[in-house]
């Protein structure tokens, strides 16, 4: 069983990095998120005890008094630390600059999607799979 320092990539493509004890994520370590999220955390036998989440752009996650994208306020994370962009310039995700979409296709949240043949490709454009 793995015991010690190491890293374990899960099927999703989720990696772990860090503490382990017979076999499990036990001590300081962190689990990177494909999408570029991060969530370190102290484990217990497997279950984390403490931890925090940082979102890809940054924004650390905090389950009180959270002021990010509530109905009071809809900007993006990136509005709120750089500020609105002018009319006819406005952000349509939290990416400035954002991604380019295929003619045609949908950004689907890990790639884009093409209707006309149902493939979904990621953002490098190579196959993903089909829909």
């Amino acid at each position: 069983r793995m015991e010690g320092w190491g890293s374990y990539t899960l099927p999703t493509g989720t990696e772990y990095r860090g503490a382990l004890k017979d076999g499990m994520f036990h001590g300081e370590g962190e689990l990177l998120f494909p999408n570029g999220g991060r969530y370190r955390a102290v484990w217990h036998h497997g279950v984390p005890t403490q931890g925090k989440y940082t979102f890809a752009d940054g924004l650390e996650y905090k389950d009180k008094k959270w002021h990010y994208c509530d109905g009071y306020d809809r900007r993006f994370y990136t509005e709120i630390c750089f500020g609105l962009k002018p009319a006819g310039i406005s952000q349509l995700t939290n990416l400035d600059p954002p991604r380019k979409i295929p003619e045609g296709c949908y950004d689907c949240g890990d790639g884009f999607y093409n209707p006309e043949t149902r493939v979904i490709v990621d953002y490098k454009l190579s196959f993903l799979r089909n829909a």
